[in-house]
């Protein structure tokens, strides 16, 4: 099973991608003010970030990657998820999801962590 879900982080990856370009597209077009436009500006570039992890996870996985790879890359994408979309939803609509985007953030630097203990225990 673990070798299948390579699929499912580079997928994830090419929709993070994709994500992340629009956003960066609609931040050149959409005239918003300065503080919406940095909070877009931020969720992108940790979208477009992390989309480079999600490929890297998957091409880990690929090749047998462990337990802690798989991990890393739930984690990666949950806190994408989390973090970049609080963070879209508040600079494009205004709407606060509370601290969504800081759980968001800590699943992000749990994956890194993840991805680290992968490194290491990985022979």
């Amino acid at each position: 099973m673990r070798n299948s879900l390579f699929r499912l982080w580079i997928a994830a990856a090419a929709l993070a991608g994709l994500v992340a370009v629009a956003m960066a597209a609609l931040s050149a077009h959409a005239g918003l003010d300065a503080a919406a436009l940095a909070l877009l500006r931020t969720a992108t570039e940790m979208a477009m970030w992390h989309a480079l992890a999600l490929f890297g996870v998957g091409l880990w996985a690929r090749s047998g990657g462990g337990i802690a790879v798989q991990c890393a890359g739930g984690l990666f994408l949950g806190g994408m998820i989390l973090f970049c979309g609080a963070v879209f939803l508040l600079a494009l609509a205004g709407i606060r999801l509370g601290s969504v985007a800081p759980v968001g953030g800590t699943l992000l630097m749990a994956g890194w962590i993840a991805l680290g203990v992968a490194a290491i225990r990985d022979r």
